[in-house]
């Protein structure tokens, strides 16, 4: 195999299929390390172990990926090797993996080493380490982005496959968009903290890196499982890839919340993406930001400056030499914050929740600039706060909101610099996240050159711990209803038609108008709807808030198969209209609307 060998999962697969040895494979991601020189970006080398692990490595057996060579942070337990978290003097032997990195290693993935970062995972720049500082992939000026400084350029450079990064404030989202690669922040307690050195106990998550979506995605589906050793740990749904929902609304910055701190090329690319973004059929709709900028406040200026205090214990007082300047100086605050700050906090952030919560309201997702600015080495030397503080504008909100994220490369900006977005949603809206970036994902893969993958074809499929539910009125997207559904966790599935045997009636009562769907012993046609997977232990919920005389029954689809979906009782089909000539509730409501516009426009005539 030749060394421009792209290292993304599919084509990794294929080489191994085509003969390549685990160990071949190692050797490359090596070869290539010491061919780039940057002796940032590895804080401890585990070339022999991770040679010893490919020979030793065993048949495939059905492992998703066997032989794939990853990194991990410095902050995170891999069994033999040591956890220093850019700390020389805190440096300890693990002796067992962190709970996520067990379970990559069972899939057959093999560790190159532990990466670079902000000491003790406090900063978003990457140089706040006793080690060299890694350079960034794409432009030697800039910073790497921090605090995953090392994993994020190592994947850049197409060293390793996939990294894992942890993200507190924006640390698995800020290098990503600094070296053009996919930093993917899933849902806090998706991924087990297990094994990771703490930064916030209550905020903290791994995170990932991959040079795509697609990749991303896939580990973390690897990745995740609830841990039960692990308190914050949460029980949620596979991970399962779905495609986008016909009708999505995207919040995103008004014009005077925007932040890019007057880089007008900043402002124009995100502007450029949303504009592919409306292509695709997306609504984008401008909100106040104000309130989001001041829960990412809270963040370095309120209380939650004291966890990371409490994270490092006796150490910044009793060995504060040990620390690097910047991190003791950021993290000193804490030492004269009290209980009550804490709780002040805690109320203001409350307050601050409901609101962000209503903005979002009948938002699927928000699109925001990774970052709003480009900062260079020069800049962070003479300040090393400010422009660190900048970074965190889009990124530092997100956990305190208990929010899920992606960083995505969307191509170049005029000037030359990749140009990205972060998606933002909900709690376990990771799988919508990763669809709607793969509508964007675009540009140079890093530092590689390789050319970019085509998209897969992305099918839903509902998981073993999902209910497959056919609607065909408001609970579909971009309807009025449609949010009950996403807040109890639902994902899209599919577009789809029931068997011809079924009527669609316009219910009696209301406003809203609602329909109901009765099944016919004779006649009837097909009606189109939407197929949403709802997590079992959402179901009793949503249930209980279906009004009469609407139910969950058996719907019979085109293709022969039977899932759960509304129907209607014989009394809703006698009072209500039969509108089954329209084909689906959408075209019926859109012919009501219509009906008055020309009702008078006659009259005026």
């Amino acid at each position: 195999m030749t060394d421009d060998l792209p290292f993304t999962l599919p084509a990794l697969r294929a080489a191994l299929d085509a003969g390549m040895t685990p160990e071949a494979l190692i050797a490359l991601a090596f070869a290539r390390l010491d061919a780039l020189g940057d002796p940032g970006i590895l804080i401890h080398d585990a070339r022999e172990a991770a040679l010893a692990a490919a020979r030793a490595l065993g048949p495939r057996d059905g492992r998703p990926l066997w032989g794939v060579p990853f990194v991990v942070k410095d902050n995170i337990d891999v069994a033999g090797m040591p956890t220093t978290a850019a700390c020389p003097d805190f440096s300890y032997l693990a002796d067992r993996d962190a709970f996520v990195v067990g379970r990559l290693h069972a899939a057959g993935a093999i560790c190159l080493g532990k990466a670079n970062l902000d000491q003790f995972a406090t900063g978003l720049v990457g140089v706040r380490s006793p080690y060299p500082a890694p350079r960034n992939a794409l432009d030697p000026l800039m910073v790497p982005g921090g605090s995953s400084s090392g994993s994020a350029v190592a994947v850049a450079q197409g060293i390793a496959a996939f990294s894992l990064g942890t993200d507190t404030a924006g640390s698995g989202r800020v290098p990503a968009a600094l070296n053009a690669i996919v930093g993917l922040k899933p849902t806090l307690g998706a991924l087990s903290s297990t094994g990771m050195v703490p930064a916030c106990r209550t905020l903290d998550t791994i995170s990932i890196f991959a040079l795509t979506t697609r990749d991303a995605f896939e580990v973390l589906s690897v990745a995740q499982a609830e841990d039960p050793e692990d308190a914050y740990s949460r029980a949620l749904p596979a991970p399962l890839p779905a495609p986008v929902p016909p009708r999505l609304r995207i919040a995103v910055p008004s014009r005077d919340t925007l932040v890019t701190d007057k880089d007008s090329v900043q402002a124009a690319s995100f502007q450029a993406t949303l504009t592919r973004l409306r292509t695709t059929g997306a609504e984008i709709v401008e909100m106040d930001f104000a309130p989001f900028h001041e829960v990412a406040r809270l963040l370095y200026e309120g209380a939650w400056v004291a966890e990371r205090t409490a994270a490092l214990g006796a150490r910044l007082t009793d060995r504060p030499d040990t620390l690097h300047p910047v991190t003791r100086q950021i993290v000193s605050a804490g030492l004269g914050l009290s209980a009550v700050d804490a709780f002040r906090g805690q109320y203001r952030l409350a307050a601050l929740r409901r609101v962000c919560a209503e903005r979002m309201a009948g938002i699927d997702l928000l699109c925001v600039p990774t970052m709003p600015r480009f900062v260079s080495l020069a800049e962070i030397a003479e300040d090393p706060v400010g422009p660190n503080s900048l970074l965190g504008t889009y990124t530092n909100f997100v956990n305190l909101l208990d929010m899920s994220g992606l960083a995505v490369p969307c191509g170049l900006r005029p000037d030359g610099r990749p140009a990205g977005v972060t998606f933002l949603g909900r709690a376990g809206a990771d799988a919508l996240l990763a669809a709607t970036a793969m509508l964007v994902e675009d540009g140079p893969m890093g530092a590689t050159g390789w050319t970019r993958p085509p998209l897969p074809a992305l099918s839903g499929v509902a998981g073993a711990d999902e209910l497959a539910v056919f609607v065909c009125g408001a609970h579909m997207s971009g309807m009025a209803l449609n949010g009950e559904l996403v807040s109890l966790g639902a994902r899209f599935l599919r577009g789809c038609l029931t068997a011809p045997r079924y009527r669609l009636h316009a219910l009696a009562g209301g406003p809203p108008p609602r329909p109901g769907l009765s099944r016919e012993a004779r006649g009837g046609r097909s009606i189109a709807g939407e197929l949403w997977a709802l997590p079992l232990a959402a179901v009793g919920r949503f249930l209980s808030g279906i009004p009469a005389p609407l139910g969950l029954g058996t719907v019979e689809l085109d293709d022969g198969s039977a899932v759960t979906g509304f129907i209607c009782e014989g009394i809703g089909v006698e009072t209500g209209r039969d509108v089954s000539e329209h084909g689906d509730w959408r075209s019926y409501l859109a012919h009501t609307a219509a009906r008055p516009a020309k009702e008078e426009a006659a009259g005026a005539t």
